[in-house]
């Protein structure tokens, strides 16, 4: 029995003498890894931008063949609270595109737009405005109260001409 338990020992110190590869071999097997890695997500990345190119200019195509109406807004001018109990006037000026919508629909219901508008300006305050973001969180506002009062899609894009405060 004492041959049997040897043996095995015998085995466990020759795998250790053999297990060791080089430093040099792993360093560039590690190499090789990293730039089939690198090429496969360059090849991968490459092919989505190329394939993604195609569609976006087939859909500029048809953008460029169907011209965008505009609905001019008549300038809106609002009376605004500050933080000092002062009074501010604030003058907005917008155009929509037209979404489900034509433009003729659009142009006669620009009263119930009006309307809704006119109530979330007034709540707005000097500070609301501050800042580069303001003027596309006002935009998004009267995107979303548009498609409240009109039905969904039915403007597609509200774009400020002229947003002024003082």
């Amino acid at each position: 029995m004492s041959e049997a338990a040897t043996e095995p020992e015998d085995k466990e110190e020759e795998a250790p003498a053999e297990a060791p590869p080089p430093p040099g071999k792993k360093k560039r097997l590690i190499l090789i890894i990293a730039a089939v890695v690198v090429l496969a997500l360059g090849g991968g990345g490459g092919w989505y931008f190329l394939s993604g190119g195609e569609e976006t200019e087939t859909a500029d195509h048809e953008a460029e063949e169907a011209p965008e109406a505009f609905v001019d807004v008549p300038p809106i001018q609002v009376s605004m609270r500050a933080a000092d109990g002062s009074s501010r006037m604030l003058k907005l000026h917008v155009m929509l595109v037209p979404g489900s919508l034509t433009e003729e629909e659009l142009t006669h219901r620009l009263p119930q737009l009006i309307d809704r508008y006119q109530p979330f300006l007034r709540e707005l305050r000097p500070e609301d405005l501050a800042g580069s973001a303001a003027t596309f969180r006002v935009k998004e506002e009267l995107l979303i109260r548009s498609n409240q009062a009109l039905g969904v899609g039915s403007v597609r894009d509200v774009l400020i001409q002229d947003l002024m405060q003082g």
